[in-house]
């Protein structure tokens, strides 16, 4: 018992959902002794969904492996292949595998359409009747601290992350190392060389769009009404962006995107792909609306503020120039319509603010 309880206590010692995954699937392994444990969520849009590995360990192994967060979407095993994970999730309740080698019992670690996850335990022989009742206990305790964390990270109206963990989600890409922005545009490769290019390679970049004459909005139909608008822009976005893509709902008609790309070029083409996409949409009672949108790339020393000031100075000048339009902030310097101020290493050039 003393065991089962020290493992509780590890896995909920952290905020870091990689963490966290992690520290469930060696905690399972060690409890148990079986042949593997791994922890599979769904990624991907409706109609393309598939399987990522969030932790996976064996036996022997020292510490769990899970895919790198950017691994393209079609590298990954489809949703269908795996019908026992499926069936798990559709009954709530675990689902046994016998098999010649192995066993495996699949637990679902989630019910929530838009967040599908899975557990899977391999072991030599069925999992006996106590071992199930056990992992069934500590993965409501998981899905319990899940929900504390969504909680303090999510905007509670979108389900975007929220401006408290952008911070965080920076620093961790600074630390992986960002590349120097390109001097030129960079050449468009096929899919099969552009994904052999090491993490480092791809760009990062930050983009902050921002709803056109919100205000009116919540003036002439309600905040109730504006709200939906909100609502309705998030899930566009989810639509747009990739699995893999960070989005942020900064607060007020303010939105964030965090994503690596190839080029500053095919940046554009992703947020312009939103701007047209919201353009389209008709929105209840409101009709047609429009963002504006402004990107920079991350540069080597950036501050998530000095990034930030950046797009948010390509948006301001997207507003003053006609609005419901994407605007690189690279291009802008480059035309000569903005001057390039910004310290990476934290300061606004030589002027003083206050």
């Amino acid at each position: 018992m003393l065991k089962v309880v020290d493992r509780l206590a590890a896995l909920t010692a952290f905020r870091d959902r990689d963490v966290v995954d992690a520290t469930l699937a060696t905690a399972l392994r060690d409890l148990l002794q079986p042949q593997a444990v791994a922890i599979y969520r769904c990624v991907g849009e409706e109609g393309d969904r598939r399987w990522l590995t969030r932790a996976r360990i064996g036996l022997r192994d020292t510490a769990a492996s899970a895919d790198p967060l950017w691994t393209d979407l079609e590298a990954l095993a489809p949703m269908a292949a795996h019908p026992a994970r499926l069936q798990a999730l559709q009954q709530q309740a675990a689902v046994l595998m016998p098999g010649a080698a192995q066993h495996t019992t699949v637990f679902p670690l989630t019910g929530d359409h838009d967040d599908l996850a899975v557990l899977e335990l391999q072991s030599d022989g069925p999992l006996p009747p106590a071992a199930q009742r056990q992992v069934a206990g500590i993965l409501r305790i998981y899905r319990n601290f899940q929900a504390l964390l969504d909680y303090s990270e999510r905007d509670t109206l979108t389900g975007l992350l929220n401006r408290k963990t952008f911070d965080e989600a920076f620093y961790k890409i600074a630390e992986a190392g960002v590349p120097a922005p390109l001097l030129a545009p960079a050449p468009v490769l096929p899919d099969d060389e552009r994904r052999s290019q090491p993490l480092s390679a791809q760009p990062h970049f930050l983009g902050v769009i921002d709803i056109d004459h919100f205000k009116s909005v919540n003036d002439n139909h309600g905040h109730l009404i504006g709200d939906e608008v909100l609502l309705l822009l998030s899930r566009l976005m989810r639509a747009v962006f990739r699995f893999h893509d960070r989005l942020y709902r900064f607060g007020g008609e303010e939105f964030v995107v965090l994503m690596r790309c190839p080029s500053d070029e095919q940046a554009g083409l992703a947020f312009e792909r939103l701007r047209s996409r919201v353009r389209a949409f008709a929105f209840p009672q409101v009709g047609s609306i429009s963002v504006s949108v402004g990107f920079t790339q991350l540069r080597p020393g950036d501050t998530p503020g000095t990034a930030f000031e950046r797009a948010d100075r390509a948006v301001y000048w997207a507003k003053g120039h006609g609005r419901d339009q994407v605007c690189s902030h690279a291009i802008l310097v480059a035309r000569g319509d903005l001057v390039d101020d910004l310290n990476p290493a934290g300061g606004v050039g030589d002027v003083e603010l206050f």
